[in-house]
């Protein structure tokens, strides 16, 4: 047991996910959890080591509640505490119009953007409230700029998803600062990441030009807003978002 921080972060084989582990592995120990067998989370905890932190790779679909119990369980076992939980993991449940949308994309969006959300969130808390016996800690939600802009005409229902991300990230925020927990949310806009697999071709390239800042962001860039307020210089910090979106 190092006595650093904790910090558990689901979806974190690539992506934004990843930045935040490269991003607090100086000052925090870290649970990596991915969904799918990944040569890329293996290499990540490798790298993350050689940084100096403990780092335990955990694989549970977050969409099942038992395996998010059992990852949980696995933290408690590892590190004894729990200090930082990030919810990165999402998909995008399909690209397309209303018209496109099935109940079946509704059914897994809804249950990895949302339900798996608050199954972690409950469970976190239940290890960082002071009343129950914990230290406090942080909750950092990653959501989306979508969530206010809509996505209409190709992410409707990924951006709805996001939307509940943001009521639960307010009502929380309320709801845990008398135990201790303080809970946030970041809002990525145009990322260049493989989220925009699921697009056609070039949409970060098509989509750049409406960027004020004339660019997509980087998942460093994210990261970087995760960490801070993660972080102790955030102590005031809650039932905030924190939108890296380039004034998109």
């Amino acid at each position: 047991m190092s006595g650093r921080p904790v910090m558990l972060i689901t979806g974190a084989s690539r992506g934004i996910g990843a930045a935040v582990a490269r991003a607090a592995a100086a000052d925090h120990d870290l649970l990596l959890n991915h969904t799918t067998p990944s040569p890329a989370v293996e290499r990540l905890a490798a790298e993350l080591t050689e940084l100096g932190a403990n780092v335990l790779v955990h694989r549970a679909d977050v969409a099942d509640e038992s395996a998010v119990v059992a990852m949980f369980g696995a933290c408690d076992d590892h590190f004894g505490r729990l200090d930082v939980l990030v919810n990165n993991a999402g998909v995008a449940g399909g690209y397309g119009r209303i018209d496109t949308v099935t109940a079946a994309m509704l059914e897994r969006l809804w249950a990895v953007n949302v339900t798996a959300a608050f199954v972690c969130v409950r469970e976190a808390v239940s290890r960082m409230a002071t009343d129950r016996g914990g230290r406090g800690g942080t909750i950092v939600n990653i959501s989306s700029r979508a969530a206010v802009l809509g996505g209409p005409g190709e992410w409707v229902h990924y951006a709805a998803s996001k939307g509940a991300i943001d009521t639960m990230t307010v009502g929380l925020s309320k709801e845990l600062a008398e135990v201790g927990i303080r809970v946030n949310a970041v809002r990525p806009g145009l990322i260049t990441s493989d989220f925009h697999d699921h697009a056609p071709p070039g949409r970060v390239d098509r989509l750049a030009p409406t960027v004020p800042m004339g660019r997509a962001g980087t998942p460093e860039e994210v990261a970087a807003a995760v960490c801070w307020l993660a972080s102790p210089a955030a102590s005031y910090v809650t039932g905030a978002f924190v939108d890296v979106g380039g004034g998109r």
